[in-house]
């Protein structure tokens, strides 16, 4: 499973790297909303929450569902303008181009976790087709009260809910982010910096390969594979790819690949745990090896000693060759490290890499 970017054509000239207020706002949101994500900013985000107005934090509960999940493509309207356009430098920019998305931009972008409305397809005007907007509706009720109020303001009145929400942002910035976006501007400027000169004197390769091992280029074939638990694919089609860097957005490594708009990595910084993350098909396979019961109690031995064949066959009264299946498929998935004394190999199990499953599968799941 992967998200894939197809980029023939795309010219050097047309890949940007440039860090984003708005982006940044969403991903404190969602860090706000959902602080068992980031782990690492639970002293911010209690700090912001301590003395957040009791007004704002009810309205931040109004339309979570923007941000919670992830966020919001809308909190990266630069993808979506027409004929593409680059984040802007101050927040205030960045709303003055989520204001130039259309009504049915706005709409199939604010729907998309609440009624998991079709992302890589040509969109459909919810607005005009009757059926669209009852199946959003039904689907909004679905997640409860608040979701369904809000997705029928929503469509009644688009530009109502546009003004609420750059009310909202607004207001938030006054509240905390202003504060935040000081703080962490100057880190995303320099490592924008830094990508732009690796993607001039070493290529485009050598810069996503620096952002994490998940993203890959394959040059031959002109596509871009980010290593995710979903399938997706967008293409370039003459036009750009941004990189847009966050202070506060790991362990999540975010593509916008919605159809029609400009593909977006949004990726985390400062952050050496996403230098070798596990792939997806190696998590698979380590799952998979220990998902049988024979092999469970070969880890509970080898977690203990080290083992040979005949002295595992002798515990689990299995033939040789059942036993040496079960290792090799162990040793595949990298679960069990082997040494030769004499003529005998001994097996036993690598404790780091199996204490590491537990967050190596959140982090997919997160990433």
């Amino acid at each position: 499973m992967s998200v894939s970017i197809d980029i023939a054509g795309l010219r050097p000239e047309r890949v940007a790297v440039v860090p984003s207020p708005l982006a940044e706002l969403g991903t404190a949101l969602h860090a706000l909303s959902e602080s068992g994500h980031h782990p690492g900013l639970r002293g911010w985000a209690t700090s912001v929450t301590t003395r957040l107005d009791p007004h704002l934090a009810d309205r931040m509960c109004e339309a979570d569902f923007l941000w919670r999940t992830t966020f919001s493509d809308l909190f990266l309207p630069c993808a979506g303008v027409p004929g593409g356009a680059l984040p802007g430098a101050t927040l205030a920019e960045e709303l003055d181009l989520l204001d130039k998305l259309t009504d049915e931009q706005f709409v199939d972008a604010a729907l998309e976790f609440t009624c998991a409305l079709p992302y890589a397809t040509p969109s459909q005007d919810v607005l005009a087709d009757a059926e669209l907007r009852r199946r959003a509706l039904d689907l909004a009720a679905a997640r409860g009260p608040q979701q369904l109020r809000f997705s029928q303001r929503l469509l009644d009145d688009p530009p109502r809910i546009r003004a609420w929400l750059r009310q909202f942002l607004e207001d938030c910035d006054e509240a905390f982010f202003a504060d935040t976006w000081s703080r962490l501007r100057h880190q995303l400027a320099a490592d924008a910096r830094h990508r732009t000169d690796l993607l001039r004197h070493k290529g485009l390769a050598e810069a996503l390969t620096s952002i994490s091992a998940a993203v890959i280029l394959d040059e031959a074939a002109g596509r871009i594979t980010i290593d995710k638990l979903r399938q997706g694919h967008s293409l370039i089609r003459n036009g750009s790819l941004l990189l847009v860097p966050t202070s506060l957005g790991w362990p999540h490594l975010m593509v916008l690949h919605r159809h029609g708009w400009q593909p977006v990595l949004h990726y985390p910084v400062g952050s050496p745990e996403l230098s070798s993350p596990s792939s997806v098909e190696q998590l698979t396979l380590r799952m998979t090896a220990l998902s049988h019961p024979v092999r469970m109690q070969l880890c509970r031995n080898l977690a203990r000693s080290t083992y040979t064949t005949s002295e595992l066959v002798q515990i689990h009264g299995m033939t040789a060759p059942e036993i040496s299946r079960h290792l090799s498929v162990l040793k595949k998935a990298g679960l069990i490290t082997t040494r030769r004394r004499g003529r005998y190999v001994l097996y036993q199990l690598d404790v780091a890499s199996v204490a590491r499953l537990g967050s190596d599968f959140l982090e997919a799941l997160l990433r």
